[in-house]
This record gives C-alpha cells, sequence and structure tokens, in this order.
C-alpha cells in the first residue's frame, strides 16, 4: 500500500467537558465498564480500512490517555489545545511527517462511529475533497432572542445535523488548516474545507452516533453501547466439478484438475456467507435475490453477492460480528490456502481478519463429496442488530 491509498485516523480527545458534570474529563469517564474514548478508538483500529490511529489529548494527559487505551495500536500525542480546532490541527501536523492519503476526523466523546458510517465516509472520498455523516434535522427549529422569545421558525428543508468521523483528503484539510490558524474559527472541520472552495460531500449518518455532551447523555450512551443483539444466520450451498483448471473459493482461485460449475462464478463458499447473511437479517436467500435462471447473473463474481449482502446489513445498522465457513470437500487441499481465503472474505465483508474463521473438513469418502463430484460449504455469520423497530 502507498501512502497516498493510506487511510489514517485522528481522534481528538484534549477538551475538559465542563458540560458534561463530574471530576474527570467526560473522554476519560468509564461506560459499560471502558472509558468513552476507548469505545471511540476501538471502532478505528478496528476496522481493515483504517490504517493508523493518532489520539490528541491535552498536555499532562498522555499517562492517563494510555491507561484508557492500554492494549490498541495507537500513537498518543498530548498537545491539544484549548480549541477543537487547535488540537485537530496539532494532530495534523504531526501526521504531516508520513501523511496518509485520506483522514477520518472523529470527537473522541462520540462513542460508536459504525463501521458501516466509516466506510460510507472513506467511499465518499473517492470522489471529493471531504466527506461528512449527517442526519437530517426533524424537529421545527426557533429563533430566539436573548430573552428566550421566538423571534422566527426556520425552514428545516435540506438542513442536517453534522457528525463526526469527517473524512478529508489529507492535503486539503492541513492546508485549509494552515490557511485558517489564527484568522477563521469553525465548529468542524468541514466548514474550513467549505470555506476554502473544496467539494464536501454527506452520507447518511447514524442517529445513534450520539456525541456525550451533558450529564444526562452518558445514560444514552450506556443504553445505545449495549442495545445490539447478536443474530446468527447459516449459508448452505453445494456445486458439481466440470472441466476446468481452478476451483474459485471464497473470491480466491486454487489450482484443481476441475472448476466448480453453475449460473455464476459458482464460488459454493460465498454463496453459503450470502446466504448466512441474508438469514441474520431475516431477508431471504440468494435465490430470492439473484435468481438462478435470470441472464443478468450469468457468470457474475459472487463477491457481488456478498457485497450486497453486507450493503443490506449497513442499511439495517447491522455490524457483522463473525463468519465461521466450513469447506467440505476431498480435493482441493484447503489448509495451504487457509490465510488467503480469511483475508478474501475479511475484505470483501469490510471486517477485521481476526473475524473470520475457515475450516475444512471431508466426509469420509461418503457422498457426492466424497466421491470427488462436487464442493459443499456451510457458513455461519453473526450480526449485531438493532433492536425491532429501531
Amino acid at each position: 500500500m502507498t501512502p497516498s491509498d493510506r487511510v489514517d485516523a485522528l481522534v481528538v480527545a484534549a477538551g475538559r467537558g465542563e458540560r458534561a458534570g463530574g471530576g474527570a474529563p467526560k473522554q476519560f469517564r468509564v461506560v459499560r465498564g471502558r472509558p468513552l474514548v476507548r469505545w471511540a478508538v476501538e471502532a478505528f483500529t478496528r476496522h481493515p480500512r483504517v490504517d493508523r490511529v493518532l489520539v490528541v489529548v491535552a498536555p499532562g494527559r498522555a499517562a492517563e490517555a494510555g491507561g484508557a487505551l492500554a492494549g490498541l495500536d495507537v500513537r498518543i500525542l498530548d498537545r491539544g489545545g484549548a480549541t477543537r480546532q487547535t488540537s485537530v490541527a496539532a494532530g495534523l501536523e504531526a501526521l504531516a511527517a508520513d501523511p496518509p492519503g485520506s483522514v477520518l476526523i472523529h470527537d473522541g466523546a462520540r462513542p460508536r462511529p459504525g463501521a458501516a458510517l466509516i466506510d460510507r465516509v472513506i467511499e465518499a472520498l473517492s470522489g471529493a475533497d471531504g466527506a461528512l455523516p449527517a442526519v437530517p434535522l426533524t424537529d421545527t427549529l426557533k429563533e430566539t432572542d436573548s430573552d428566550g422569545r421566538v423571534r422566527r421558525t426556520v425552514p428545516r428543508s435540506g438542513l442536517h445535523g453534522a457528525q463526526t468521523p469527517q473524512g478529508f483528503r489529507f492535503e486539503v484539510i492541513l492546508g485549509a488548516h494552515r490557511a485558517a490558524a489564527g484568522e477563521l474559527a469553525a465548529t468542524d472541520d468541514a466548514a474550513l474545507v467549505e470555506t476554502a472552495g473544496h467539494v464536501v460531500r454527506v452520507v447518511p449518518g447514524d442517529p445513534a452516533n450520539l456525541k456525550v455532551t451533558e450529564p444526562d447523555d452518558f445514560a444514552r450512551a450506556e443504553g445505545l453501547l449495549g442495545e445490539r443483539l447478536p443474530r446468527t444466520g447459516q449459508g448452505f450451498d453445494v456445486h458439481r466439478f466440470g472441466p476446468g483448471e481452478t476451483v474459485r473459493l471464497l473470491g480466491v482461485d486454487l489450482p484443481h484438475s476441475q472448476a466448480l460449475m453453475g449460473h455464476s462464478d459458482a464460488d459454493v463458499g460465498l454463496h453459503a456467507v450470502t446466504d448466512a447473511l441474508l438469514g441474520a437479517l431475516g431477508k431471504g436467500d440468494i435465490g430470492q435475490h439473484f435468481p438462478p435462471g435470470d441472464p443478468r447473473w450469468r457468470d457474475t463474481d459472487s463477491a457481488e453477492f456478498v457485497q450486497h449482502a453486507r450493503t443490506m446489513a449497513r442499511d439495517a445498522g447491522a455490524e457483522i460480528a463473525h463468519v465461521d465457513v466450513t469447506i467440505i470437500c476431498e480435493a482441493p487441499a484447503i489448509a495451504p490456502h487457509r490465510d488467503r481465503l480469511c483475508r478474501s472474505v475479511a475484505g470483501l465483508l469490510g471486517i477485521p481478519v481476526e473475524a473470520v474463521s475457515v475450516k475444512a473438513t471431508t466426509t469420509e469418502g461418503l457422498g457426492f463429496t466424497g466421491r470427488g463430484e462436487g464442493i459443499a460449504a456451510l457458513a455461519l455469520a453473526t450480526l449485531l442488530v438493532p433492536p425491532a423497530g429501531r
């Protein structure tokens, strides 16, 4: 990977959090057994598309931050400033010594930036200088005077509440901060990029991506961080052998004396994974979404089927927690390729490779797989899904 392809995350945790009450800064207060900032940082250290994480804290807070983030592969910079803007600028200057292609800037007081949300921001950068998640405003907006009297009702059409992480091409956001230093104060980083005349896109945010600000927000964070429920789906598929020299399994071509036959690319492993994801979501099976008789799917790369299920999971607010695949065949041998297969599945699903298991077994010569007539695959997928009605 070249530096221009790298995505780094910059988590800002230098504030005092006075409005949140309590003694310690809010980012170091414990919520469901972990410091608030650790929830936020872990989301980036787990994400397969984020390469490095830098956490900016206030001077004198490095040891406290080190304890809160113990065991995580992060760098801590204790040069945060009096404002969020100066803290971000300090972090960007630190990254400039070995700059990434893009950077995600996130508030350490937002403990639940989901993997799908991070994906949306990164993907939007392919056609823009900046991207930010936002949710449409639904409440009626009132402008008031200093005495609390309503001056006017503000039309809410087209208005959104901005969230983080906000993503930017690194040279764009670094230049915007340098140009604004001492000249322009902004409430978020996108405002600086907009002022500089660059394109910033909005992607769908997440109402659960709460920023802890007031004392009551801690109770809300407790609920949000504990409310997603595990759901498991199962998928099973078989394909017969035919003429060919490679077998496509889990997105990888393995050398063999035969190939698998099917309407698409006959990737029996990815078909099972797709069905497992759809099952966990309660969304039917692969045949409903990609009918085998439909000519549109002839010779299709099965990665498209998996990514369709992944998108459905993201849109449902679900997180793919783990995928377990068992390949059932006499040949080819799976063990020598296990690492490649795990990395392939992890990449397609946007999850850490540690969240993927690939195993193989035989049927001791029994049945069609035992006779070497084809391959079967069984997959289990565990998703963390918001309760019904959310």
